[in-house]
């Protein structure tokens, strides 16, 4: 089995408290994600929080916030990450239990990727731990859809 940091990606857009959810929304569209890291610039890259489009529209927009609401108002603090070094079969039980599909990949505090499910896909010959976790985090979803 692989490991975490032979499937992630090193480099990766991320935004600091300094940052506001209309440019949050701007890295979002300008490169088509849905999922941006907050991290402490003057603290080696630590990893503080993340933002996803979810966190945009029900922290953000559904509340009426203002494009200039700083990223402290929307990000999630509660943090799940991996370690580089774990094996791509722990991200994707990890990403299971926890029913998200993208992962901060975070050594000693400082951020130094991301994990996707496609990424898991990708890089297993199977992909079969990559659809077992999307297909339990699909599972759960679909009952809040009627």
């Amino acid at each position: 089995m692989k490991q975490v940091k032979e499937l992630m990606s090193s480099s990766c857009e991320t935004v600091t408290l300094l940052d506001n959810v209309y440019e949050i929304a701007v890295i979002m569209a300008q490169n088509d994600i849905g999922f941006v890291p907050v991290v402490d610039v003057n603290d080696r890259n630590k990893l503080i929080g993340v933002v996803t489009d979810r966190d945009l529209v029900v922290r953000g927009y559904a509340q009426k916030q203002p494009g200039s609401c700083p990223v402290k108002d929307v990000m999630s603090e509660v943090l799940v990450t991996v370690s580089p070094k774990q094996d791509a079969e722990e991200a994707a039980e990890i990403m299971a239990n926890h029913q998200i599909r993208r992962l901060p990949v975070v050594e000693d505090g400082k951020l130094v990727g991301i994990i996707t499910l496609g990424d898991l896909s990708l890089g297993s010959t199977t992909g079969h731990d990559a659809g077992v976790a999307l297909s339990e985090i699909s599972e759960d979803h679909h009952h809040t859809l009627h």
